[in-house]
């Protein structure tokens, strides 16, 4: 099979190592990896019927297991792989097999042409072999459906039984040439057994791949590789449609957060918006798809339902920050998409009247997060002391919201409504300065229980991001965030201060650096005047997302390496750094 000569893919050639990274395509739940020579294809799915547990999938253990390629006596083949994002090609001593996707749901693997062996292992109960191959599936709730295939004329085909697994071993003779092996991974009843010719299989691939970095706008050669390689992680990592999930969706990580978490999804859709503005609409209209009467929305939604309540690490229900509204105007900001707003506009106010109807607790106009994990800063410090916690990132995320609503009310016509959003927007932004500023730290301190905590956070700076602070406040909050020992560090900024007692660089909210922070800090620097220091800090979280081949959850806030426990593959990471790269890109066309 020849190599296809698009720059794109060439760019990205062994980038996807198909060891921590998968080989995956758009709205495809099989993740292909590489273990010990020989391949396993693992299912993006969550499935808590499987074994009772929120995350188990991230340690369930791979449907097809140990699928290897061999020689025409049965000795497995040593493996030379190289990929791209298309494709695999596996250069043996046989000669090369190439691996692609025929569609979301079907691997294809092409023969060289000589007589060859394919055995592998499935995590399925039931199997029946047939003059093409064979079919496998799970019995019971779950519905696991395997079907092999090969044009090549079968001369061994053995299934071997034990207990849950069927190991299939196959021998071909391929002589013929152009013959090739199906594998259909599905849930459905039919399966997919129809063998095209592998030159139309590996030019619709490679054709599918180049339009979409074809599309992508151009950014500044130092950002030019990673972000490609972001590009290719945003669309392998679009889940399909399947029961709840009833957007195509991206997940925030393959291999690790499998499903649409909220505020993932906000971020998620400031890098589509440059593509596919349905797509990255999209990405907001799952969670009101999925929006509760009271006008909550869901923490998370998975295949199997949503997560709006939660028994730990407290009982409370469960959502994410309110920044859909601010999302959604940075969408128009770029399509100018006037229905959209419409659509959207009733639901987001029901969202935001929620908040202060079921979370302002003491009514003081200020809102409180009842459960930790609504604020996404799942084990912050700043809820040690206990819940719920009134906190300044959620006040100021409502003000944002408010400002947003304002600007979609004008837009919509809706202009005595624009008024009044603008008004509450201001008037939460001085409840926050008159309740909760403290003038002698000069930080807003989150309170528990009408007591300061008095934890060191950036959190305690966001306010500066309502652009409302009055000059003296604001310098006192941009003093903290440039000071090199609390917060401007070498890859700023890390979510705990190096100050405070509680700083721990390499547990997810106790000290790294988050790029969705240093986006919404960015932002907030443009938006309260301080264009210089939002561009440094640009440029600093630029370097750190790019210093690495792989986009992560969280880095350490001085080396700029990741964590062991931090996710990989990580999706608002690759967004984020797709939209500041392209902000870069513009100012320097634009001279600024």
């Amino acid at each position: 099979m020849a190599s296809r000569s698009s720059l794109y893919l060439q760019l990205l050639k062994n980038r996807i190592n198909l060891r921590q990274i998968p080989f995956s395509e758009r709205g495809s739940r099989l993740l292909v990896f590489l273990e010990n020579n020989h391949f396993n294809m693992r299912l993006a799915e969550r499935w808590i019927k499987l074994s009772g547990k929120l995350a188990a999938y991230r340690s369930r253990p791979p449907l097809i297991d140990r699928f290897t390629l061999n020689d025409d006596t049965g000795n497995q083949l040593p493996l030379e792989v190289t990929t791209y994002p298309d494709r695999i090609e596996i250069e043996t001593p046989i000669g090369v097999f190439w691996l692609a996707f025929l569609d979301s749901e079907t691997l294809y693997l092409s023969l060289p042409a000589v007589k060859c062996g394919i055995t592998f292992c499935a995590l399925l109960d039931q199997a029946r072999g047939d003059r093409r191959g064979g079919v496998l599936w799970l019995t019971g709730d779950i519905r696991r459906n395997v079907a092999y295939t090969s044009n090549a004329k079968i001369l061994q085909n053995e299934i071997k039984s034990e207990n849950d697994t069927r190991e299939i071993e196959l021998r071909l003779d391929a002589s013929a040439g152009n013959k090739a092996l199906l594998l259909n991974i599905t849930p459905r009843l039919g399966y997919n057994r129809w063998i095209p010719e592998p030159q139309v299989v590996f030019e619709e691939a490679g054709g599918r791949w180049h339009d979409w970095f074809a599309a992508v706008p151009p950014v500044l050669e130092q950002y030019r590789e990673q972000y490609y390689y972001a590009w290719w992680l945003m669309r392998a990592g679009l889940l399909s449609t399947r029961y709840y999930t009833t957007r195509e969706v991206m997940a925030p990580s393959m291999t690790y957060y499998i499903g649409a978490w909220q505020w993932d999804n906000f971020f998620h859709a400031l890098a589509y918006r440059h593509v596919d503005p349905r797509l990255a609409h999209d990405q907001l209209r799952i969670l009101l798809d999925h929006q509760r009467e009271d006008g909550m929305i869901p923490d998370a939604i998975h295949d199997e339902g949503t997560v709006t309540h939660l028994d730990f690490p407290v009982e409370a229900d469960v959502t994410k920050p309110p920044l859909i509204g601010w999302a959604a105007w940075k969408l128009y900001e770029h399509d100018h998409d006037r229905e959209f707003l419409d659509e959207i506009y009733a639901p987001l106010v029901k969202w935001n009247n929620w908040w202060f109807e079921k979370n302002d607790l003491d009514h003081n106009g200020l809102c409180e997060y009842q459960h930790p994990f609504s604020s996404g800063l799942d084990d912050s410090p700043l809820w040690d002391f206990g819940m719920p916690v009134e906190s300044p990132d959620l006040n100021s995320y409502l003000c944002l919201q408010q400002e947003a609503l304002s600007r979609i009310a004008k837009v919509i016509g809706e202009e005595d409504e624009a008024a009044m959003w603008s008004q509450r927007a201001g008037a939460i932004a001085r409840l926050m300065i008159q309740q909760r500023w403290d003038e002698e730290a000069g930080v807003f301190w989150a309170t528990q229980a009408g007591k300061q905590i008095h934890v060191l956070t950036p959190f305690n700076l966001f306010p500066l991001i309502t652009g409302h602070m009055p000059p003296p406040i604001a310098d006192r909050l941009i003093k903290h965030l440039t000071d090199p020992t609390e917060f401007w560090t070498n890859y700023p900024v890390p979510s705990v201060a190096l100050t405070d007692p509680k700083f721990n660089p390499l547990q997810m909210w106790r000290g790294p650096t988050w790029a969705n922070i240093n986006y919404l800090l960015i932002d907030g620097l443009f938006r309260a005047g301080f264009s210089e220091l939002a561009r440094e800090l640009r440029t600093r979280t630029l370097e750190l997302l790019a210093g690495q081949k792989d986009f992560f959850e969280y880095y350490h806030p001085q080396s700029g390496e990741n964590s062991p426990k931090a996710a990989p593959i990580y999706g608002w990471s690759a967004a984020l750094f797709i939209d500041l790269a392209i902000q870069a890109t513009q100012e320097e066309k634009e001279g600024r």
